[in-house]
Protein backbone atom coordinates (compact mmCIF):
# COMPACT_ATOMS: atom_id res chain seq x y z
CA UNK A 1 0.00 0.00 0.00
CA UNK A 2 0.90 3.82 -0.27
CA UNK A 3 2.64 5.24 2.47
CA UNK A 4 1.14 8.26 3.96
CA UNK A 5 3.30 10.62 6.11
CA UNK A 6 1.61 13.06 8.12
CA UNK A 7 3.50 16.49 9.29
CA UNK A 8 2.43 18.16 12.04
CA UNK A 9 3.97 21.89 12.44
CA UNK A 10 3.61 23.43 15.75
CA UNK A 11 4.78 26.28 17.94
CA UNK A 12 3.56 26.26 21.83
CA UNK A 13 1.19 23.55 21.43
CA UNK A 14 1.45 21.19 24.42
CA UNK A 15 -2.10 21.50 25.40
CA UNK A 16 -3.03 20.15 22.36
CA UNK A 17 -0.43 17.57 21.78
CA UNK A 18 -2.11 14.81 23.91
CA UNK A 19 -5.40 14.60 22.56
CA UNK A 20 -4.08 14.53 18.51
CA UNK A 21 -1.18 11.62 19.67
CA UNK A 22 -4.05 9.79 20.98
CA UNK A 23 -6.25 9.90 18.06
CA UNK A 24 -3.27 9.29 15.62
CA UNK A 25 -2.70 5.96 17.08
CA UNK A 26 -6.62 5.10 16.62
CA UNK A 27 -5.81 5.63 13.04
CA UNK A 28 -6.71 2.36 10.77
CA UNK A 29 -4.88 1.78 8.72
CA UNK A 30 -1.93 3.54 10.52
CA UNK A 31 0.50 6.45 8.97
CA UNK A 32 3.72 5.46 7.45
CA UNK A 33 5.11 8.14 9.13
CA UNK A 34 4.14 10.86 11.62
CA UNK A 35 6.75 14.02 12.17
CA UNK A 36 6.27 17.04 13.95
CA UNK A 37 7.95 19.67 13.11
CA UNK A 38 8.75 22.37 15.63
CA UNK A 39 9.17 26.61 15.10
CA UNK A 40 11.04 26.84 18.75
CA UNK A 41 8.49 26.11 21.28
CA UNK A 42 8.99 27.61 25.01
CA UNK A 43 6.14 25.52 26.52
CA UNK A 44 7.74 22.07 26.62
CA UNK A 45 6.16 20.64 23.10
CA UNK A 46 9.11 18.97 21.85
CA UNK A 47 9.86 16.77 25.11
CA UNK A 48 6.11 16.33 25.28
CA UNK A 49 5.67 15.13 21.68
CA UNK A 50 9.13 12.88 22.31
CA UNK A 51 7.16 11.26 25.74
CA UNK A 52 4.26 10.85 23.53
CA UNK A 53 6.20 9.00 21.06
CA UNK A 54 6.23 11.31 17.66
CA UNK A 55 9.58 12.18 16.15
CA UNK A 56 10.58 15.86 16.34
CA UNK A 57 12.32 17.69 13.85
CA UNK A 58 13.67 20.95 16.01
CA UNK A 59 13.26 23.59 13.13
CA UNK A 60 13.99 26.69 15.60
CA UNK A 61 11.95 28.74 12.84
CA UNK A 62 8.71 30.16 12.84
CA UNK A 63 6.08 29.82 10.30
CA UNK A 64 4.11 26.91 9.39
CA UNK A 65 5.36 27.57 5.38
CA UNK A 66 9.05 26.84 5.84
CA UNK A 67 7.86 24.07 8.97
CA UNK A 68 5.83 22.57 6.29
CA UNK A 69 8.55 22.52 3.92
CA UNK A 70 11.10 20.75 6.09
CA UNK A 71 8.56 18.21 7.12
CA UNK A 72 7.88 17.08 3.72
CA UNK A 73 11.73 16.90 2.75
CA UNK A 74 12.12 15.12 5.81
CA UNK A 75 9.80 12.41 5.24
CA UNK A 76 9.93 9.63 2.92
CA UNK A 77 6.17 8.28 2.60
CA UNK A 78 5.32 9.26 -1.55
CA UNK A 79 2.04 10.77 0.27
CA UNK A 80 1.80 13.64 3.24
CA UNK A 81 -1.06 14.80 4.94
CA UNK A 82 -0.10 18.40 6.77
CA UNK A 83 -2.38 18.26 10.37
CA UNK A 84 -2.17 21.11 12.53
CA UNK A 85 -1.78 19.93 16.33
CA UNK A 86 -5.58 21.39 17.19
CA UNK A 87 -7.58 18.83 14.41
CA UNK A 88 -9.06 15.96 15.16
CA UNK A 89 -8.57 13.45 12.06
CA UNK A 90 -11.08 10.73 11.12
CA UNK A 91 -10.04 7.30 12.20
CA UNK A 92 -9.79 6.80 8.19
CA UNK A 93 -7.73 9.97 7.81
CA UNK A 94 -4.92 7.62 6.02
CA UNK A 95 -7.53 5.30 3.97
CA UNK A 96 -9.16 8.76 2.50
CA UNK A 97 -5.71 9.89 1.26
CA UNK A 98 -5.22 7.14 -0.50
CA UNK A 99 -8.72 7.29 -2.30
CA UNK A 100 -8.36 10.49 -3.14
CA UNK A 101 -4.71 10.70 -4.32
CA UNK A 102 -5.39 7.09 -6.56
CA UNK A 103 -7.07 9.17 -9.14
CA UNK A 104 -4.47 10.79 -10.97
CA UNK A 105 -6.16 14.03 -11.66
CA UNK A 106 -6.29 15.05 -7.75
CA UNK A 107 -3.18 16.99 -6.91
CA UNK A 108 -4.22 18.27 -3.94
CA UNK A 109 -7.18 17.95 -1.23
CA UNK A 110 -8.25 18.54 1.90
CA UNK A 111 -11.16 17.34 4.09
CA UNK A 112 -14.09 19.36 5.26
CA UNK A 113 -13.88 21.21 8.68
CA UNK A 114 -15.65 21.84 11.18
CA UNK A 115 -15.28 23.92 13.80
CA UNK A 116 -15.63 22.89 17.37
CA UNK A 117 -14.97 23.77 21.08
CA UNK A 118 -16.09 22.48 24.53
CA UNK A 119 -19.18 24.31 24.26
CA UNK A 120 -20.66 24.80 20.72
CA UNK A 121 -20.12 24.26 17.35
CA UNK A 122 -19.48 26.90 14.95
CA UNK A 123 -21.89 26.16 12.16
CA UNK A 124 -22.01 29.76 11.00
CA UNK A 125 -18.41 29.96 10.68
CA UNK A 126 -17.73 26.65 9.24
CA UNK A 127 -20.28 26.84 6.67
CA UNK A 128 -18.73 30.25 5.77
CA UNK A 129 -15.32 28.08 5.37
CA UNK A 130 -17.09 25.47 3.44
CA UNK A 131 -18.60 28.04 0.74
CA UNK A 132 -15.58 30.46 0.62
CA UNK A 133 -13.10 26.76 -0.87
CA UNK A 134 -15.46 28.17 -4.03
CA UNK A 135 -16.11 31.59 -4.54
CA UNK A 136 -12.81 32.80 -3.05
CA UNK A 137 -10.90 30.96 -6.39
CA UNK A 138 -14.05 31.51 -8.60
CA UNK A 139 -14.34 35.54 -7.63
CA UNK A 140 -10.45 35.97 -7.90
CA UNK A 141 -8.99 33.17 -10.06
CA UNK A 142 -11.50 32.38 -12.58
CA UNK A 143 -9.19 30.42 -14.70
CA UNK A 144 -8.08 28.19 -11.93
CA UNK A 145 -11.93 27.57 -10.71
CA UNK A 146 -12.91 26.38 -14.24
CA UNK A 147 -10.06 23.87 -13.89
CA UNK A 148 -11.27 22.10 -10.63
CA UNK A 149 -8.78 24.34 -8.27
CA UNK A 150 -10.66 25.22 -4.66
CA UNK A 151 -8.94 27.24 -2.42
CA UNK A 152 -8.21 25.36 1.25
CA UNK A 153 -6.74 25.98 4.21
CA UNK A 154 -4.82 24.76 7.11
CA UNK A 155 -7.85 24.09 8.84
CA UNK A 156 -8.36 21.15 6.00
CA UNK A 157 -5.46 18.96 6.38
CA UNK A 158 -4.33 19.64 2.71
CA UNK A 159 -2.96 16.45 1.41
CA UNK A 160 -0.75 15.98 -1.72
CA UNK A 161 2.10 13.80 -3.71
CA UNK A 162 5.44 14.88 -2.10
CA UNK A 163 6.97 14.94 -5.11
CA UNK A 164 4.36 16.95 -7.02
CA UNK A 165 5.17 19.76 -3.76
CA UNK A 166 8.91 19.33 -4.38
CA UNK A 167 8.67 19.96 -7.89
CA UNK A 168 5.98 23.13 -7.11
CA UNK A 169 8.76 24.61 -4.64
CA UNK A 170 6.49 24.10 -1.65
CA UNK A 171 5.32 26.65 0.36
CA UNK A 172 6.79 30.16 -0.19
CA UNK A 173 8.88 30.51 3.14
CA UNK A 174 8.03 34.42 3.05
CA UNK A 175 4.81 33.82 4.01
CA UNK A 176 3.44 33.73 7.21
CA UNK A 177 -0.25 32.98 6.68
CA UNK A 178 -1.86 32.10 3.70
CA UNK A 179 0.71 29.94 2.95
CA UNK A 180 -2.21 26.51 1.79
CA UNK A 181 -3.99 28.94 -0.14
CA UNK A 182 -0.81 29.92 -2.08
CA UNK A 183 0.54 26.48 -2.21
CA UNK A 184 -3.31 25.56 -4.05
CA UNK A 185 -2.70 27.67 -6.71
CA UNK A 186 1.00 26.60 -6.77
CA UNK A 187 -0.20 22.89 -7.40
CA UNK A 188 -2.81 23.60 -9.34
CA UNK A 189 -0.22 22.70 -12.68
CA UNK A 190 -0.38 18.90 -11.44
CA UNK A 191 -4.25 19.04 -11.55
CA UNK A 192 -7.19 19.48 -9.68
CA UNK A 193 -7.58 21.14 -5.95
CA UNK A 194 -10.01 19.25 -4.25
CA UNK A 195 -12.28 19.35 -1.45
CA UNK A 196 -13.41 15.92 0.10
CA UNK A 197 -16.86 15.47 1.49
CA UNK A 198 -15.12 14.32 4.74
CA UNK A 199 -15.55 16.37 8.72
CA UNK A 200 -12.81 16.63 10.22
CA UNK A 201 -13.15 18.77 13.41
CA UNK A 202 -11.00 21.28 14.55
CA UNK A 203 -10.37 23.88 17.52
CA UNK A 204 -12.15 26.89 17.48
CA UNK A 205 -10.03 28.70 19.92
CA UNK A 206 -9.35 31.77 17.49
CA UNK A 207 -13.26 32.08 17.05
CA UNK A 208 -13.39 31.61 21.05
CA UNK A 209 -11.03 34.46 21.59
CA UNK A 210 -11.88 36.79 18.74
CA UNK A 211 -15.77 36.37 18.45
CA UNK A 212 -17.51 35.27 15.42
CA UNK A 213 -18.00 38.26 13.65
CA UNK A 214 -14.54 39.64 14.10
CA UNK A 215 -13.28 36.13 12.84
CA UNK A 216 -14.86 36.18 9.96
CA UNK A 217 -13.97 39.94 9.04
CA UNK A 218 -9.99 38.90 9.74
CA UNK A 219 -10.27 35.62 7.67
CA UNK A 220 -12.10 37.91 4.91
CA UNK A 221 -9.60 41.28 4.74
CA UNK A 222 -6.91 38.50 5.10
CA UNK A 223 -7.69 36.80 2.32
CA UNK A 224 -8.49 39.84 -0.12
CA UNK A 225 -5.05 41.54 0.80
CA UNK A 226 -3.48 37.86 -0.62
CA UNK A 227 -5.65 37.65 -3.97
CA UNK A 228 -4.51 40.91 -4.69
CA UNK A 229 -0.82 41.30 -4.19
CA UNK A 230 -0.96 42.56 -0.71
CA UNK A 231 1.15 40.36 0.88
CA UNK A 232 3.99 41.65 3.29
CA UNK A 233 2.66 42.04 6.90
CA UNK A 234 -0.34 39.81 6.17
CA UNK A 235 0.68 38.79 9.82
CA UNK A 236 0.09 41.38 11.60
CA UNK A 237 -3.55 41.01 10.48
CA UNK A 238 -4.20 37.50 11.37
CA UNK A 239 -3.23 37.72 15.62
CA UNK A 240 -1.37 34.43 16.63
CA UNK A 241 -3.61 32.64 19.24
CA UNK A 242 -2.73 29.38 21.42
Amino acid sequence: MTGVAIVIPTLDEATTLPRLARLLAALDPAPAEVLVVDGGSGDGTVALARSLGLAVVEHHQRGRATQINRGVAEVASPLVCVLHSDTAPPDDMVAVIRRTLADPRVALAGFTPLLSGPEKVRWATSFHNWIKTWYAPLLLRPHLFLRGVRLLFGDHAMFFRRADFLAAGGCDPGMTVMEEADLCVKMARFGRVRLVNRVILTSDRRIAAWGEWKANWIYLTVGIRWAVGLRTRLGDRYPDIR
